[in-house]
């Protein structure tokens, strides 16, 4: 899926050639970031309980606010203090299941799920640094990211490639065509345009929607406890795009 994107973008970097050598080595670390953040999560879902590992990989917002502090100097009022809080409670409210434990790894998948989470709160800290750069750019940093940690990954395991149907391997590309240039773009526009602490609790919407998702498309119903950690949510997320700052300071 990832490489289907990254081809489609490789005619738009021919005249930025000057762009990505002035900033190589911010550019090198988001293509990291990117890559660890997707390999280490896919990962983690496939090879741990579910539950635990979106509650560890959605700690993600403590990370970026505390990068976005150190790296960016973006500062929280007490009003987005508050917000944030509130968010990050509402996320575990929705996540929290008595039989998983506090949200500490105890295991590799557990470890993987943490490691996406930081990872992937540093790309979005970097994507807010490297603002002043095309979205081709960081967009091709990001799916080629993504690409060269993936190869990376089925070397060292030295996995065969998976025999499926032509439909499948269709499906894929179309999916990375339509589905990931879409979710990317639309993730590292937000980003770059607004405070990353603004962002991150914007972005956990999509608990809300994945709940949603699975009470439409499922036999699933959404709990009492879905419900009421999404408001919380929802609340948050209401609130921090009302604070007119830009940079919260």
């Amino acid at each position: 899926m990832y490489l289907a994107a990254a081809i489609i973008v490789l005619p738009f970097l021919s005249n930025r050639y000057y762009e990505i050598i002035e900033n190589k080595g911010a550019l090198l670390a988001l293509a990291i970031a990117a890559g660890v953040t997707n390999v280490a999560f896919v990962v983690a879902l496939i090879e741990g309980e579910i539950m635990r590992v979106m509650l560890l990989f959605y700690l993600s917002p403590i990370w970026t606010v505390l990068l976005g502090r150190w790296w960016l100097g973006e500062k929280l009022s007490s009003k987005a203090s508050l917000l944030f809080s509130i968010a990050m409670i509402g996320s575990l409210v929705m996540l929290w299941n008595t039989e998983i434990g506090l949200p500490w790894p105890h295991g590799i998948a557990d470890a993987l799920a943490l490691i996406a989470g930081v990872a992937f709160s540093v790309t979005n800290v970097l994507s807010r640094k490297l603002s002043s750069l095309t979205m081709s750019i960081k967009t091709a940093v990001i799916w080629w990211g993504v690409v060269g940690v993936s190869l990376l990954v089925i070397i060292v395991q030295q996995s065969p490639l998976p025999e499926v149907t032509t439909t499948i391997w269709a499906s894929a590309w179309l999916l990375g065509w339509f589905g990931i240039v879409a979710m990317t773009v639309a993730v590292l526009y937000g980003v770059a345009m607004m405070p990353v602490y603004r962002s991150s609790v914007i972005m956990l919407f999509e608990l809300i929607v994945a709940a949603v998702a699975a009470w439409l498309l499922t036999d699933e119903a959404m709990t009492s406890q879905e419900w009421l950690g999404g408001g919380l949510i929802i609340l948050a997320a209401y609130g921090v795009a009302k604070i007119k700052s830009p940079d919260n300071r």
